[in-house]
């Protein structure tokens, strides 16, 4: 007999893309990322609307007139969503829905479901969470008035707006349980971090845009076994490995959630506990995608935060991957710029070197003849640090070790010459 499993797959939602072009920002490149961050969220774009406006619509944000013809486009491509390029509040997406007839988010909300796809951790969980009740708070309004339309009540307050406000004290009550929740995460992440500084442990954080193939790198230096994926947010709670440096010390990598351009303000606060890594860190590895035609843009975006974070003294990388997928002739690299492939596993040998000469020196690889009188010496690097081998000879014991910076003065003495 055969059996045969039965299977039912998702049928993706079929999405126009909608846009308002008031020159803030380059319309054109923000609506193709925002029709990646669809397909990412798993919906399948079928068209986009892009409306030059010098301001948005109150009420309706592409203005009724352009609503009405965007409606007669839907029905013949089968579209059961759209996706505004912009943050929409209550009252606009009931005006949206009330004149498409279709289901109508925000590229926030498309950001949030994203988010709440990718988490995977406790802490990462909570943070999504956060974020979206945080911004649903808000939005509650305009829809409590849809809600409240029966009337019933003396004056304005209906069965709908007191709905609203048992809705608004229960979102309020979440948010303080989150908030009280994710406050002892960042004690216990704070503890982690002081610790780390205590036992002197080097820490480098990886940070940059969305899809520039962070966890892809962290994979090729560790064999982290990080999900690395060509989509936007494809890893989302932080991931550490140590490496081993040429000079014998150990760094810890400390990979960070991708950034985007107008990410929403309430998931910057609300992950700003894990992007505070980068903030504690010794260096930061800042890695870009040399083949994206966006690049100075997203490096931008990607300073601007650093910035935010009170990150400006810390030593930077550029990290410019995917070099094997783009023209390299315009990349110098420096001290502080490197070109990899983190797909091909090339440039590695300069971006340890790079990473070795800019993470501050706590400890010093020497070749030392110690008298066998000072062999106590020995015993103390051996405690602090690393002896990668060690010899007996007639003049004393030859060791090469990473010996830690406190004991540099007093072992140069010794230095074999």
């Amino acid at each position: 007999m055969t059996m045969y499993e039965n299977k039912t797959e998702e049928v993706p939602a079929k999405a126009v893309l909608a846009c308002v072009d008031t020159g803030d920002f380059d319309a054109e490149a923000s609506i193709k990322e925002l029709e990646e961050l669809a397909a990412t969220a798993g919906a399948e774009v079928v068209g986009t609307a892009i409306q030059r406006k010098t301001a948005f619509d109150p009420a309706t944000c592409m203005g009724a007139g352009r609503l009405e013809e965007l409606k007669e486009q839907l029905e013949p491509l089968g579209a059961e969503l759209v996706i505004f390029d912009h943050e929409l509040t209550g009252v606009q997406v009931r005006n949206i829905e009330d004149i498409l007839g279709v289901r109508i988010i925000d590229r926030t909300t498309l950001i949030l479901d994203i988010f709440a796809q990718r988490a995977r951790t406790k802490e990462g969980k909570l943070q999504v969470e956060l974020a979206q009740q945080k911004y649903r708070l808000p939005r509650l309004t305009g829809m409590g008035t849809a809600l409240s339309r029966l009337g019933g009540g003396i004056g304005t307050r209906g069965p709908g707006e007191t709905k609203l406000e048992t809705d608004k004290r229960h979102i309020r009550r979440r948010i303080s349980a989150l908030e009280d929740e994710l406050e002892e995460l960042k004690k216990h992440r704070d503890f982690s971090r002081s610790r780390r500084k205590k036992d002197g442990v080097l820490c480098a954080a990886i940070v940059g845009y969305t899809n520039v193939g962070k966890s892809t790198l962290l994979n090729a230096l560790t064999d982290a076994g990080v999900l690395a994926e060509n989509k936007l947010f494809a890893t989302l709670d932080t991931t550490s490995r140590s490496i081993e440096l040429p000079d014998g010390r150990s760094v810890l990598l400390i990979d960070t959630v991708g950034l985007i351009s107008r990410l929403p303000h309430d998931l910057v606060e609300a992950f700003k506990s894990t992007l505070e890594e980068a903030a504690a860190a010794d260096l930061i590895l800042n890695v870009q995608d040399i083949s994206s035609p966006e690049r100075e843009k997203q490096a931008e975006v990607t300073e601007t935060l650093l910035e935010e974070l009170g990150c400006g003294g810390i030593p930077k990388l550029n990290v410019m991957n995917k070099a094997d997928a783009a023209e390299c002739d315009m990349i110098f690299e420096d001290s502080h710029t490197v070109l990899i492939s983190a797909k091909e596993h090339s440039g590695f040998d300069r971006l340890l070197d790079c990473i070795t000469k800019l993470l501050p020196e706590t400890a010093r690889r020497m070749q030392l003849m110690v008298p066998y009188d000072k062999t106590s010496l020995i015993s103390r690097i051996r405690e602090e640090g690393k002896v990668f081998s060690e010899e007996y000879t007639a003049e004393g014991t030859q060791i090469d070790a990473l010996v830690d910076i406190k004991l540099v003065k007093e072992a140069e003495k010794y230095t074999l010459s």
